[in-house]
């Protein structure tokens, strides 16, 4: 009886029944927001939330894999300096935003994908200065992704095309303001690529719209752009040198171009969803022989277990 009023519910028959959408129905995805667990389709925050506004917030997104939170004390120190920079407060104690973390992967139950958390100024009148007395809000949400998906992109490789840089100084803070990023990787998705990297007026590259930018020379040597002011501090990237170091492979940390990284063996991106990922053209061009290099897979397959993993 219980089935057929889901069903009927739903708008389906035992003849056409589709039991994903039923499981959805049964399982609905929860969002946390400002103290509350609520059901994600009903999720919201206040139209005068500063996030909304002026994108006057921070963001950090986590791997789950198998279970673990990947690199959480990275992605949560790397909130505090991004909350530090804009003179945002934590919107709750550390540990308790960890329980809160835990419990929206738990209510999902998500054992392959990633948790979002977002952190804004807050709600007040819609006016530029920082406001008085204004408490930040917390928007937590968490979602699954087929592990064998990324597994296929790494074993085929993505491409890239490049892009000017148009950006803030100040993308070593992982704002919301993210509407040139947006841009570029759409631009990348018009012209069939997986990513767009922004490019100095020198030709240099600087990282990806969603991901740090990686060459491997000739010689077998990793290189990526120092992690200033000029780009983002990648989790992912920073627990790729511990990788690196325990392969025993050299990395420098150095500008490259666009046409070093075409000749180079190999290149690769990097972040918290992709981890490793092969690229196999840039612009157009193959990079190499146009297949994914063996290195970055090996950067790729030894990531896990290095990593710090916390239960979720």
């Amino acid at each position: 009886m219980l089935r057929f009023f889901v069903c009927r519910v739903a708008g389906v028959t035992e003849s056409n029944m589709v039991w994903p959408v039923l499981r959805e129905i049964a399982m609905p995805r929860i969002a946390y927001v400002n103290g509350r667990y609520v059901a994600h389709r009903d999720a919201s925050v206040h139209i005068e939330d500063r996030g909304y506004q002026f994108a006057d917030g921070v963001y950090e997104v986590c791997e789950i894999a198998r279970g673990f939170i990947v690199d959480m004390t990275r992605h949560l120190d790397r909130l505090d300096r991004s909350l530090s920079e804009l003179s945002i407060g934590w919107p709750m104690h550390r540990s308790a935003l960890i329980v809160v973390l835990r419990e929206v992967i738990r209510r999902n139950r998500v054992g392959n994908g990633l948790v979002y958390l977002q952190v804004t100024r807050g709600v007040a009148p819609r006016d530029h200065p920082f406001p008085d007395g204004v408490r930040p809000s917390l928007v937590v949400t968490a979602r699954k992704i087929d592990p064998e998906t990324l597994r296929h992109k790494a074993e085929t490789g993505v491409k890239v095309i490049t892009v000017p840089e148009n950006r803030w100084d100040r993308v070593d803070i992982k704002t919301v303001g993210l509407l040139p990023n947006v841009l570029a990787k759409q631009k990348a998705k018009e012209a069939g690529a997986y990513e767009a990297w922004f490019v100095d007026p020198d030709g240099t590259v600087k990282e990806g719209s969603s991901t740090n930018a990686w060459i491997v020379t000739n010689d077998g040597i990793l290189v990526t752009r120092p992690a200033d002011h000029g780009i983002l501090r990648g989790v992912t990237r920073t627990t790729l040198f511990d990788v690196a170091a325990r392969l025993g492979l050299r990395i420098e940390e150095r500008a490259f171009t666009v046409e070093e990284a075409l000749s180079a063996r190999e290149a690769f991106l990097s972040s918290a969803t992709t981890l490793a990922t092969p690229i196999v053209a840039i612009d157009g061009h193959p990079v190499a022989n146009g297949h994914p290099g063996s290195l970055t897979l090996s950067l790729r397959q030894a990531f896990f277990e290095i990593a710090e993993k916390s239960p979720a």
